[in-house]
C-alpha cells in the first residue's frame, strides 16, 4: 500500500494503534474562557454592541488543548506546563484533573500568574478577546514528563516555557526512547528548536521566519527549502488553512496535501488539534504522510465546532465516510460533462477504459472485476443500465437497488473514476461518444460478443475480458435470499 494513503481501513487501524499511546504535551498553557450572550442593541455611550451575558464556559487552552485532543483521540496525555497558584490556576487544575486521560505535570511556582484568554461571543461571532498574561521564562523543571512517551509535542506560544533548556531535555529524552519530537513554533527563529523531527508552522509563521511569500504551491516550496536550510529539523509541515498542508523532508522533495472542504465555524485551537493528531499518529508508527493526512482530517472536523474543541475517533471515521460519500456522488457524471472530462484526460495522454453493466447488488466478484479493469487503464468509466433497462433485461422485481443507489455505491470504489448511465439496449452510443482506449467485459463473453468491440479496435483501442469469480452473482445472491425466506417471514 502507498504509505501516503489514508483510506477508511487505514484510518481505523491507525486509530486503534493510537489508543493508549503516551504522548508528552509540553509548552505554554492557558485558561480559555468563552462568554456567550446576546446582542440586541448598541450602547448609548458609544458605537459598541451591548452583550447580555448568558453562559460562561472554561477549558484548558494552548498546550492544554493539545493534551485534551490527544486524550479525546484515545491517547494518554502528559501535560507539562507552568501556571499560577491563583484562582485561574486552581480552575485550570480542576479542569485538567477532570480529564481521565490527562496526567498533570504542571508546575505552579510562586509569583507566576495564569494566562487567561476570555472571548466574548454572540451569534457564533467573536466580539472581543481579553488577554491576561505574563511571560514565565525558564520556570518549567519536570523532565519526568518525557519518561515513556511515544511522542513529544512542544507547543510554543511564546509565553516563556519552551526554553533552550526544555528543548535540549526533550531531544535528550527522545534519543533514548526513539520518540519523535514535533514542535508548533512561534517567532522567526526556527533554528532554536534544534534537530527535532518536525516543525509545524502555519503559513504566516513560515513567511515570517523566511521573509518569503507563501501564497502558491511554488512559493511554499521555496519557503520550505529556505526554512530547512536554516534549521537542523528533519522535516517541516506547514498548515495552509483551506489549502491543506505541505510537507518538506530534509533531502527530499515537497508533498502537498489538499484540505478537506468543511464549513468553518471557529478556527480557535485548530492548530492544537493538528499538532495532537500529528504527534499521536507518528507515535503509533504511522508514516509522516499518513500523520499529515490525519492532522488535516482532525483539523477539518474541529473548525466546524464552537470554541476550543476536541475531536474523537468516531467523528474522524464519520468525517472520512462522509468524504467518501461526497467523492462517490461527485463521480456520477452526465454524459456531456463526462465527454469533456474524457477529452481532457486524453489530452494528458491518459488511457481511458470503459465497461458497463447492471451492478445491482454489489458483491466481491464485482469489486475484483472492476479492480482488474482499472489495472488496464488510467481512468475507468462505468456505465450503468437505467432501472427500466435492468427490468427489461432481468425481469420483474429487478433492479433491487435503484439507479441512484447503484451509481453511488459503484462510485465509492477506488477503482472507478466516473459513473454514467444509459437506457438503450446496448451502450454503443456511449462508446461512440467517449471513444475509450480499452473496452472491458467479463470473461463470460467472447471477444466477438462484446458490443462495440469492432469500433474500439477501429480507432486503435483494444477489447479485454476481465475475470469473474465463480459463485458470485447478483442473481445467485437473490436466489439464496429467497431460499432462506420462510412462509412466516414472508407474511
Amino acid at each position: 500500500m502507498d504509505d501516503r494513503a489514508l483510506d477508511l481501513g487505514t484510518l481505523q487501524s491507525l486509530l486503534d494503534r493510537a489508543r493508549g499511546q503516551v504522548v508528552a504535551c509540553v509548552g505554554d498553557v492557558m485558561l480559555d474562557r468563552y462568554v456567550y450572550g446576546e446582542v440586541s442593541r448598541i450602547s448609548p455611550e458609544g458605537p459598541i454592541p451591548v452583550l447580555k451575558m448568558g453562559r460562561t464556559v472554561s477549558m484548558p487552552g494552548g498546550v492544554g488543548n493539545v493534551a485534551r485532543n490527544v486524550a479525546a483521540l484515545g491517547g494518554q496525555a502528559r501535560l507539562g506546563a507552568v501556571a499560577g497558584d491563583d484562582s485561574a490556576g486552581h480552575e485550570l487544575r480542576g479542569l485538567v484533573r477532570a480529564e481521565a486521560r490527562i496526567a498533570d505535570f504542571i508546575d505552579r511556582p510562586d509569583g507566576v500568574k495564569t494566562t487567561v484568554k476570555t472571548r466574548f461571543v454572540s451569534g457564533g461571532q467573536q466580539l472581543l478577546r481579553l488577554d491576561e498574561e505574563e511571560v514565565a521564562t525558564g520556570v518549567f523543571d519536570r523532565d519526568d514528563v518525557f519518561s515513556g512517551a511515544s511522542a513529544i509535542l512542544l507547543s510554543d506560544y511564546a509565553k516563556g516555557v519552551v526554553t533552550e533548556r526544555l528543548i535540549r531535555s526533550a531531544l535528550w529524552a527522545a534519543q533514548s526512547s526513539d520518540a519523535p519530537v514535533i514542535v508548533d513554533p512561534k517567532g522567526r527563529d526556527f533554528a532554536r528548536y534544534g534537530a527535532v523531527d518536525v516543525i509545524k508552522p502555519n503559513a504566516s509563521e513560515l513567511a515570517g521566519a523566511t521573509g518569503l511569500p507563501v501564497e502558491t504551491d511554488a512559493e511554499v516550496e521555496t519557503a520550505l527549502a529556505a526554512a530547512l536550510e536554516a534549521t537542523t529539523a528533519r522535516a517541516i509541515v506547514v498548515t495552509r488553512a483551506g489549502k491543506g498542508m505541505s510537507l518538506a523532508r530534509r533531502g527530499g522533495g515537497v508533498s502537498h496535501f489538499p484540505g478537506r472542504a468543511r464549513e468553518v465555524f471557529d478556527v480557535s485551537g485548530a492548530g492544537d488539534t493538528g499538532l495532537a493528531a500529528l504527534g499521536l499518529a507518528l507515535g503509533a508508527g504511522a508514516s509522516l504522510e499518513q500523520a499529515v493526512q490525519l492532522a488535516i482530517l482532525a483539523s477539518g472536523v474541529v473548525v466546524g465546532k464552537s470554541g476550543t474543541a476536541v475531536v474523537t475517533p468516531g467523528e474522524l471515521i464519520e468525517a472520512e465516510m462522509s468524504q467518501h460519500a461526497s467523492l462517490a456522488h461527485a463521480k456520477v457524471t452526465p454524459l456531456d460533462e463526462l465527454a469533456a472530462e474524457v477529452e481532457a484526460w486524453r489530452a494528458l495522454g491518459l488511457r481511458i477504459g470503459f465497461t458497463n453493466g447492471c451492478f445491482d447488488i454489489l458483491h466481491r466478484g464485482h469489486v475484483a472485476y472492476l479492480a482488474q479493469a482499472r489495472s488496464w487503464c488510467d481512468r475507468l468509466v462505468v456505465a450503468l443500465n437505467t432501472d427500466a433497462s435492468v427490468a427489461r433485461l432481468k425481469g420483474e422485481g429487478r433492479p433491487v437497488n435503484d439507479l441512484d443507489s447503484r451509481a453511488v455505491v459503484i462510485g465509492g470504489l477506488a477503482s472507478v473514476d466516473r459513473v454514467t448511465s444509459f437506457d438503450d439496449p446496448t451502450p454503443i452510443s456511449l462508446i461512440e461518444r467517449l471513444r475509450p482506449d480499452v473496452l472491458i467485459k467479463g470473461s463470460d463473453y467472447t471477444r466477438e460478443g462484446v458490443v462495440g468491440g469492432d469500433l474500439v479496435e477501429s480507432w486503435g483501442g483494444e477489447v479485454r475480458l476481465a475475470d469473474f469469480r465463480d459463485g458470485h452473482s447478483t442473481t445467485r445472491t437473490i436466489e439464496k435470499m429467497t431460499a432462506k425466506e420462510t412462509p412466516e417471514s414472508a407474511a
